[in-house]
Order: structure tokens, then C-alpha cells, then sequence
């Protein structure tokens, strides 16, 4: 009877048999009188309707308006002829309801209470999509082997850096596969129990950060690896930063407990500190580094071991192992005050010091995730196949399916006003193609269904270009590997063969014009010159870098105005040098490349006034145009898109109206290209407030020049100075090394920033520009003696010191790059 939702109910019967002096409960008869009622009213604080016994004539009596939903708890409530009550044990109420005075049945049977679920919603429920994500060498690759291993994909396993020279499935370009590092992002799907996990394993080197975010763009949930010893490092806080932007659910999965050194709740510690996270253990290691024999889990309080070559038998035991029980229950506790912070369901029951069962735990812990409120960690050693299946059962009981996800797209018949996508494949379609990569068989474009259906042979459009498409073959992905199929739902992510797209492009059935919100692209930081070594190539080298340009948003081709020079802009060091390496292999071109240019900006640093009068007199219609106004520096300068702002402040019509896009583009050609040392300005405002104009000789193009040099006349005045891309460095080496390594970044005019010590290993964090930074790699390696690594991205451009700057300045006027 301590029931809540049918506490009204059972009090309200109680209390007429009560009247009447009789209440059985569970068949034993016991006398009750009004005291029995008062005191189980007083006790629930709750008051009851009066009901009276049920007539013959009148099946149920007054229960019709009683909500079945509260009946739901007891099998049957049986009647007595002086009004006494049976309540049986709990279950749902079927549609008979007995009593002695005759038969009644229930005008509401708890089967219709659930709405019938539409088909295609359960179908969605069975699908999961899915990143692996973390910092260099945490073990991604590895872990998804593993995954494909045991899932069947795959029958044997293969290593990353393997000596059978097979390599990782994932793995599937050459360069990836001697470097030992992820290059592009590869997809793949597998089936767990009778779940469908869409995976996309995606690079942890800093220069390839945009295949991470295009592809936590397209998913709905992402495992955020860790490495046990290395903990969180800089490009586990870059990917963090990247999931947050996305709104994406993630698992935490500390991996290589088998290492020397191994501390996961350092790592766990860390999630808290450094990536303000609410993270707490669902699993606690048995054993670690070489004795790691497997894993308590907290939910359920049970043991788990991984038997047979591969650790393909999963053995599960009821209990803890005593030496760990202590441990354990300290940990479940700490995992249930974490989750009480975010669930109140959970709040309630640790306050009230109530026992919290395995599946109300689950449940609270799949709640708080898909919240976005807490991330469930948890352990093992891929590598040692150790804790992969345990990890394969979170992704289904803690990631959401992809109605659980908020997906939205504009809608650009009404302004670009927001739509929400349910998920529904008889829906209209629409698809984002997120990644291009050029196959065998001509472009591949990667694409996730958000709704509809997407079938082969059928015809698309490309909301971008409005073209018209068919869909001549349709894939699902394994790697490399690809499996043809006729159509794909709402919620999966697939590949289509000969549609010509760009990357980010929405495409629809034609019934509607959405267009999905693109992704965050960063800006490159990095050129050099790239030429063909011999005229033969030309062809084959052009077709490469318009390729390579496409797939790769970072990875942009100018040509320099000066030298005539196609330059190739990217990410990093690293990024340009694996393209560079990719045209000779696939391409077959060498290629002459010049020294790394980094990638400056200039702007102005105070107003400066203009007043320019562009007049040509040739015979016939000369050139007439006068411009005035002031520059200067953008006060908020944060946002890389601040580039060149025009303001027109002219009041009256010194300058007619039709005159002023061509001011603007004037204004905006010369800020392309900076008085100093020729590279783009920045953070400026061009405010136009007077001129004339001649009623005859006044054009377009003569505003546009005299925009122009109106610009470089006053440019000088202002005060320019020259922007270089600084970087943020992480350092990690033995502490012994610690001072020549501080002293080389101080040679580099780098400012350090802090630096913690982890027991004999030290980390220091630094900014130091980018033009300093070359051929760091090798002078780490001699000064640690090959036990240093470092990482680093871009924070922001900084103006140049003022010896720098004339430096600069003098080399460019040389004609020197």
C-alpha cells in the first residue's frame, strides 16, 4: 500500500470498508474501524473521496472517473459482500475486476494506457552513431579494432604499428600505415546484440582537426579516450572543446591500465579540473599495469573478466572481490553523489540514505548523459583486451539513438527559420554530406540522413546549387572496404558514389528547401610554395590540389600575385608534408617545395584621415572621384571574420548612392594586400563621410580606384603593424630536461605560460610564434634525448616586436619571402 500513484485509490476504498468494519488484505481477514482509516490518512497526509461499495446494476460505480493509470500497480481488488477489500500482489490490473456480489469488469484495461510506439521510431531506438576521439596515441584505432573484433566484423586483429605489415583496418592509407597515425577519418558500422553502431575513428594530431569536427558535426554521440599515464592532454581539452560545441553525449574510456605507471583516478581527477567536467567511475580496474585481470562494475556491483586468446569470453560474477569491496563501495557512492547533483530522482533516494537498485541507476546515469550533465568513465586496455565489451554495452545503455538527438535545419523559404528534424524516414529527405574523399570510382561523398529515405537511382537536390542529382550507387562504408545497399533510413550515415558537391552541402528530395547549419572551419597558419619538378606533371599536379582542396576545407591553394608561385596553405608542418607526400604516391608528380611561410596579417593601430581625388583625362569620358573620411583599428577585434569593415556616414548626396559598392570593393582590394610586407589587414574600419562626384566622368570604377588609393595614401599615417599567428605549446618531457627545454623556448621568444609536474615527467605549457617554431622537433629530440613529445595549435595572431617588424619589412622590400 505504500504505493504512491494508487494511494488515493486504496485509501478511498479502505476508508468505506472501514465504515463497514471489515478489511482483508491478502486474504486474511482483519477488523478495521474509522481509527485504522484515520491513522493511514494521517500517515500519507493525504485526504480521500468517499466511495461506495459497486452495485450490480452499476458496473465499478463512481470508479469510471478514476484515472486507470493509478490501478496499474495491483493485479485485482476484490470486494467483499460487506464492503471488504482485497488487494492483490503488484502487477498491471487486467480488464477483470472480481467481486462476490456478482461480476464487473473494468471499464479502462491498463493495456491501452502506453500509446503504440510507430514502427520506424524502434527501429531508430536499435541504431547508434557513434566518434572515437582523443589525443595522439590514447589508443583510438586500437580500441576500434577491438570493437570490430568482437562485434564480428573483423576475424582476426591487427596492430596499428603491426610487424605482420597488415596494419589497423582503420588504418587504410599507406601513410597512415608507416607513420602509425590516423590521417583521415574512416567510418565503418557493426552490429552489438541488436544494435547498429555507426563508428567514425577520427585523427588526434592537431593538424587534422577538421576531421574531428565534421565528424562530431554528424554524430550523435562520441567515447572521449584517455590515456592512463598521459591523462588529459592538450588535444583531449581541443576535442572537448569541440564536443561541447556540438552539444555531443560522451563516454570517457581510460585507456592502457596495462602500462607502467597507469593511475586512472589521476585521469578521472583531471576530467574534473581541467575540462570541468561532472564525471565520475561506472567500472573499477581488478589489478593494474601487468597484473590488470579485469573490471568491477559499480551499476551492478559485479565483477566481469575477459577469458580466451583474445578476451573474446566475457565472464561475469556476482559479488566484489573481497580486496576490493572497501573500494568499491566507496566509488559507488562517490558515482551516486555525482549523480544526484544533476538527477533529482537520484537526490532524493541518497538523501532519504534509501538503497539505490543497479537499474535505477542506469537509468539516472542515461538521463544525466544525455543531459549533457555528467560522463560516465570507464576502463580497460584495448591493447590487452581488456574492458572493450563492458565499453560496447555503455554505448547502448548511456548514448541516445538519433531521435534522442535535437537536430534542426533552416528553413530558407521563410528567412532561414528553424525546423526541427524528427527523425521520421517517410519524412521529406534530408542529408548533410559532411566528408568527400576521391575513390575508385570517382568522387565519394559521405552523407548522415536526418529524415527521409534516401534510395538508389533516385533524384536529389542540392540545396546549395539547386542542382538536380541522381544517386547511381549507394554505399555503407567499412573503412575502406564498401558494401552496396538499395536504400538507408533516417539516422545512418552512408556514402554515395558520382554526385559533384562541395563538403557541407544539404541535399533534399525537392519537397523542401532546408539547408542544415555548416561547421566551424579554422583558418590555416601555415604556407609554402609547391611547384611541379618537371613540365610533364602540370596536368596531374593541378588535379591533385583541386582533389585535395575539396576533401580538406584546411587545406587551401593561392597563387602569389609577385612571383607567380602556387602557394599551398594548412594546418601545420605536418599537414602540408603529408599532402606534399600524397601528390608523389597517388599522383606520381614530384614536386619542388619551397622553405615554410607563416601565414602574417597586418593592421593599424590609430585613425588616420584620407581625403584622395582620383581624376584621368584621356579624351573622350575621363575618371572623376573623391573620397574622404578616416581608418582605424576595430575595437572588438576577437572575431577572425572582423577582417575590413565599411561604414557609409555620408549624409546628403555628395556621392551618389550607386557609387558606394564600388567604394567598398575598393576599400576591400586594398586591404588585401598591406603596405608593410604585402599580407592581408585586418581589424579595420573604413568610414567614408564626404566626396564629390562629377555629373559626367564620375563611374564606379573611378570610386573604386579612388577607394583604393585613398587607402594607401593614409595607410602609412595610421601606425600599421605586423600580426604573426602565435601558438599554444604543451611540452612534455623527464624532469631533468626541464631548464634546457624552458631556456630553448625563451631563445624562441616563447612566454611560459605554467607548468605542473607528474611525477618524474613534467608538462610546460607556452606561447611562442609560429615562425620561431621551425625545426622545434628535432631540437626537443637532442635536448631529451628522444624522450620529449610536443603538441601545439593556434591561439591567436600578436603583433611582432619592432626589431621583427623592420626585419620583415626590409626583407620584403628585397623581394625575399
Amino acid at each position: 500500500m505504500a504505493r504512491g500513484r494508487s494511494k488515493d485509490l486504496i485509501l478511498a476504498a479502505v476508508r468505506s470498508a472501514s465504515r463497514r468494519g471489515s478489511f482483508r488484505s491478502n486474504g486474511s481477514d482483519r477488523r478495521a474501524g474509522p481509527a485504522l482509516t484515520s491513522a493511514l490518512l494521517s500517515r500519507n497526509s493525504c485526504s480521500a473521496p468517499s466511495l461506495a461499495p459497486p452495485q450490480e446494476s452499476s458496473p465499478f460505480g463512481s470508479w469510471e472517473s478514476v484515472d486507470a493509470k493509478r490501478l496499474s500497480a495491483w493485479k485485482s481488488v476484490t470486494f467483499g459482500s460487506g464492503g471488504g477489500v482485497r488487494f492483490a500482489e503488484p502487477t498491471v490490473l487486467g480488464s477483470d475486476v472480481a467481486g462476490t456480489g456478482g461480476r464487473w469488469y473494468g471499464t479502462q484495461a491498463a493495456s491501452e494506457q502506453e500509446e503504440k510506439k510507430e514502427p520506424w521510431r524502434e527501429g531508430m531506438e536499435k541504431i547508434r552513431n557513434i566518434g572515437i576521439s582523443a589525443h595522439i596515441d590514447s589508443g583510438k584505432t586500437t580500441l576500434t579494432e577491438r570493437v570490430l573484433f568482437y562485434t564480428g566484423r573483423i576475424h582476426e586483429i591487427h596492430e596499428v604499428r603491426g610487424r605482420d605489415g597488415v596494419g589497423a583496418k582503420m588504418d587504410s592509407m599507406d601513410l597512415e600505415r608507416e607513420k602509425g597515425i590516423t590521417i583521415q577519418s574512416a567510418a565503418t558500422h557493426c552490429t552489438w546484440g541488436d544494435h547498429q553502431v555507426n563508428i567514425i575513428d577520427t585523427p588526434g594530431h592537431v593538424d587534422f582537426t577538421i576531421e574531428v569536427e565534421r565528424a562530431l558535426r554528424v554524430l550523435d554521440g562520441a567515447i572521449l579516450v584517455l590515456c592512463s599515464v598521459g591523462g588529459v592532454q592538450s588535444q583531449s581539452i581541443t576535442v572537448d572543446r569541440q564536443m561541447r560545441r556540438y552539444s555531443v553525449p560522451r563516454l570517457a574510456f581510460i585507456n592502457k591500465l596495462d602500462r607502467t605507471g597507469a593511475d586512472p583516478w589521476k585521469v578521472v581527477g583531471q576530467l574534473r579540473s581541467k575540462l570541468r567536467l561532472n564525471a565520475a567511475a561506472v567500472q573499477i580496474p581488478i589489478g593494474l599495469e601487468s597484473d590488470l585481470s579485469g573490471l568491477v562494475d559499480l551499476v551492478s556491483m559485479s565483477s566481469i573478466y575477459f577469458d580466451g586468446p583474445s578476451g573474446e569470453k566475457v565472464r561475469r560474477e556476482a559479488g566484489v572481490p573481497d580486496n576490493l569491496k572497501e573500494k568499491a563501495e566507496e566509488k559507488r557512492h562517490e558515482l551516486i553523489e555525482h549523480l544526484s547533483e544533476v538527477d533529482d530522482e537520484i537526490a532524493e533516494k541518497f538523501l532519504n540514505d534509501e538503497p539505490i537498485s543497479a537499474e535505477e541507476l542506469q537509468a539516472a546515469v542515461r538521463r544525466a548523459t544525455l543531459g549533457l550533465k555528467f560522463v560516465p568513465v570507464f576502463m580497460g586496455s584495448a591493447f590487452k583486451n581488456r574492458g572493450v565489451q563492458p565499453l560496447l554495452n555503455g554505448v547502448v545503455d548511456y548514448l541516445p539513438c538519433p531521435t534522442e538527438v535535437s537536430n534542426h535545419a533552416l528553413d530558407q523559404n521563410k528567412g532561414e527559420e528553424k525546423v526541427h528534424l524528427a527523425g521520421d524516414p517517410s519524412g521529406p529527405l534530408v542529408g548533410l554530406a559532411f566528408k568527400l574523399e576521391e575513390g575508385r570510382f570517382g568522387q565519394l561523398t559521405y552523407l548522415r540522413i536526418y529524415e527521409g529515405t534516401l534510395r538508389r537511382g533516385e533524384f536529389i537536390i542540392n540545396c546549395s546549387t539547386g542542382k538536380k542529382v541522381k544517386v547511381p550507387r549507394l554505399v555503407r562504408m567499412h573503412a575502406d572496404d564498401m558494401e552496396d545497399i538499395q536504400e538507408a533510413g533516417a539516422g545512418e550515415i552512408v556514402a554515395m558514389f558520382g554526385v559533384d558537391c562541395a563538403s557541407g552541402d544539404t541535399f533534399t528530395d525537392g519537397s523542401v528547401r532546408f539547408t542544415m547549419t555548416s561547421m566551424n572551419v579554422p583558418e590555416p597558419v601555415m604556407s609554402l610554395s609547391i611547384s611541379p619538378a618537371s613540365k610533364d606533371g602540370g596536368t596531374q599536379f593541378s588535379k591533385a590540389l583541386n582533389r585535395f582542396q575539396k576533401e580538406d576545407p584546411t587545406f587551401r591553394v593561392s597563387l602569389d600575385p609577385d612571383s607567380g608561385e602556387t602557394i599551398i596553405s594548412g594546418m601545420g608542418e605536418l599537414h602540408l608534408d603529408i599532402y606534399v607526400e600524397r601528390i608523389k604516391r597517388e599522383y606520381k608528380v614530384d614536386t619542388v617545395v619551397g622553405k615554410p611561410q607563416v601565414n602574417f596579417r597586418e593592421t593599424v593601430t590609430q585613425r588616420a584621415e584620407f581625403d584622395y581625388t582620383h581624376k584621368k583625362q584621356s579624351g573622350g569620358q575621363g575618371q572623376y572621384g573623391r573620397v574622404m573620411g578616416y581608418i582605424e583599428p576595430l575595437e572588438d577585434a576577437s572575431g577572425s571574420d572582423s577582417r575590413v569593415v565599411f561604414e557609409n556616414e555620408i549624409v546628403g548626396t555628395a556621392i551618389p548612392s550607386n557609387f558606394f559598392p564600388g567604394i567598398e570593393k575598393g576599400f576591400l582590394e586594398a586591404a588585401n594586400s598591406g603596405g608593410l610586407i604585402g599580407h592581408p589587414v585586418v581589424n579595420i574600419r573604413c568610414v567614408l563621410n564626404d566626396g564629390a562626384s562629377h555629373a559626367v566622368d564620375s563611374s564606379e570604377l573611378a570610386f573604386k580606384l579612388a577607394a583604393l588609393y585613398a587607402f594607401r595614401q593614409c595607410y602609412e599615417k595610421a601606425r600599421p603593424v605586423i600580426l604573426e599567428p602565435v601558438m599554444g605549446v604543451e611540452v612534455k618531457a623527464p624532469v631533468e630536461f626541464q631548464g634546457t627545454i624552458i631556456g630553448n623556448i625563451n631563445r624562441r621568444k616563447g612566454i611560459i605560460v605554467g607548468s605542473e609536474q607528474d611525477g618524474d615527467e613534467i608538462t610546460i605549457n607556452a606561447q611562442v610564434p609560429l615562425n620561431n617554431m621551425f625545426g622545434y622537433s628535432t631540437d626537443l629530440r637532442s635536448m631529451t634525448q628522444g624522450k620529449g613529445e610536443f603538441t601545439m595549435e593556434y591561439w591567436q595572431h600578436s603583433a611582432v616586436p619592432q626589431d621583427v617588424q623592420q626585419q620583415l619589412v626590409s626583407e620584403h622590400k628585397r623581394g625575399g619571402h
